[in-house]
């Protein structure tokens, strides 16, 4: 954690404008596995840009659910990723979410 910490500072400080990510898969959740964790995005984009780019990472056909949490809470697909960053991320600066096929997290 002090480790992950000191990384989450050292990105903000060296890319002011983008916002660092991790990307888990819910526990129970039946959805391909990602094949990277950590993303640096812009902090203009919206969650549901963001979203699109993980349907595609994890190469989700049109007509599969995909669902993302924050703090255990769908976030709205109109809101930037900087908003979601200032008002959800953690102690290590760095902003987790979580996906799911279900719409209940954990479920």
């Amino acid at each position: 954690m002090k480790f992950q910490k000191k990384e989450g500072e050292k990105i903000r400080k060296k890319y002011p404008d983008r916002v660092p990510v991790i990307v888990e898969k819910a526990p129970k959740a039946r959805v391909p596995d990602l094949d990277k964790r950590k993303y640096l995005v812009p902090s203009d984009l919206t969650v549901g840009q963001f979203y699109f780019l993980i349907r595609k990472r994890i190469h989700l056909r049109p007509e599969d659910a995909l669902f993302f949490f924050v703090n255990n809470t769908i976030p709205p697909t109109s809101a930037t990723m900087g908003q979601l960053y200032e008002d959800n991320h953690e102690e290590d600066y760095f902003l987790y979410v979580a996906y799911s096929d279900e719409s209940v997290y954990g479920k």
